[in-house]
């Protein structure tokens, strides 16, 4: 089983396509890390400044240790003035399905 989040995230009105390209660059930031599994951004055809984030990891820790490097606290910094806000997110236990190993 792996570890997974989905947050739900409120930008700035105006401002969702420039949120949008900084958690695209997260993804590039972890295209180099074989505990990312998946890391995918989302928006929504229903509100105008709506994002969903859906990640799965081998585990929470290589999460945690994924928020630590240098250039990822750079660019959550940037990101940060860009949300109006944000659900808790939802931590997932994920059993699996296309693309995923058990």
């Amino acid at each position: 089983m792996h570890y997974g989040l989905f947050a739900e995230i409120s930008a700035l009105p105006g401002k969702r396509d420039e949120l949008a390209g900084h958690l695209l660059r997260a993804a590039d930031l972890l295209a180099g890390n074989p505990d990312c599994i998946a890391y995918v951004v989302c928006t929504s055809a229903d509100d105008a400044d709506a994002l969903s984030v859906f990640e799965v990891w081998t585990d929470e820790a290589a999460h945690d240790a994924s928020l630590e490097p240098e250039d990822v606290r750079a660019l959550i910094q940037q990101a940060r003035p860009l949300i109006a806000g944000m659900s808790g997110g939802t931590r997932l236990t994920v059993l699996g399905g296309k693309g995923l190993s058990a």
